[in-house]
């Protein structure tokens, strides 16, 4: 019987008390290839940051498999390319739950940056200053980072915004990679088309659950229109409800 990855049980989630997402309940199955779909402020990227812990929840709760470990890509723009890092050394930094902040890196450690670095297609850029990549490249970068950290559960926010075809097809690879090892995927994109073609199950929200299910029947006509009606009619300044 499959396992639960992640259980949303009654979740508000928000800011101050404004809710961004509300009374979400269900589950994302472990092994699993979701993807989180939705007009612009229905709440995507705030439901990563309530499953990584970076939001606490203002009612509900969020529950995790005893045994995930998150692997976490945020957003393009909340990441900082000004820091002096080399390609090498922010890739290296997906090793630093085994080997800690400060802990060397011996022979192994070092052919596993390598083999990430080649998985990606950046050979050659080690010494490379993350500040003078391209998009694609620095996604590129940011996906070897991710292997190294060798996650059960992968969250990944708008990954493929802005990038090259090539770049986004390469890291699609990398994506049925992990779906095929039976790690659990959780994407927020605004692809539809990609969904339809990668995605076997989608949560469509507009800061609540709009459907969810296979990807099939979540995303058809009417679903979508609702989804945009509903943000659309959306209060910013409502209260969260309070709880019973």
């Amino acid at each position: 019987m499959a396992t639960a990855a992640i259980r949303f049980d009654d979740l508000t989630l928000g800011y101050g008390r404004h809710p961004a997402v509300h009374h979400l309940a269900g589950e994302i199955t472990s092994g699993s290839l979701t993807a989180i779909v939705g007009p612009n402020g229905a709440g995507k990227s705030t439901l990563l940051k309530g499953i990584v812990g970076s939001l606490r929840p203002l009612a509900g709760r969020i529950s995790l498999s005893d045994t995930a470990r998150i692997a976490y890509l945020p957003q393009a723009a909340e990441l900082d390319r000004t820091f002096p890092l080399s390609v090498y050394d922010l890739v290296a930094m997906g090793l630093w739950q085994t080997s800690g902040l400060f802990g060397g890196i011996g022979r192994k450690d070092k052919a596993k940056i390598d083999e990430a670095i080649a998985a990606v297609g950046l050979t050659g850029f080690e010494r490379r200053s993350i500040g003078t990549l391209s998009g694609g490249q620095m996604q590129r970068v940011l996906f070897a980072r991710l292997l190294l950290q060798d996650a059960s559960l992968i969250l990944l926010d708008e990954p493929f915004t802005a990038i090259d075809a090539k770049t986004t097809a390469d890291l699609l690879d990398l994506v049925r990679r992990w779906h095929d090892e039976e790690r659990t995927v959780v994407a927020v994109l605004h692809d539809v088309d990609m969904v339809r073609r990668i995605f076997p199950e989608t949560l469509l929200i507009a800061r609540e659950a709009v459907a969810w299910g296979e990807t099939g029947d979540v995303l058809n006509p009417e679903n979508l229109l609702r989804a945009r009606r509903m943000v659309e009619a959306n209060d910013p300044f409502a209260q969260a409800c309070e709880r019973a």
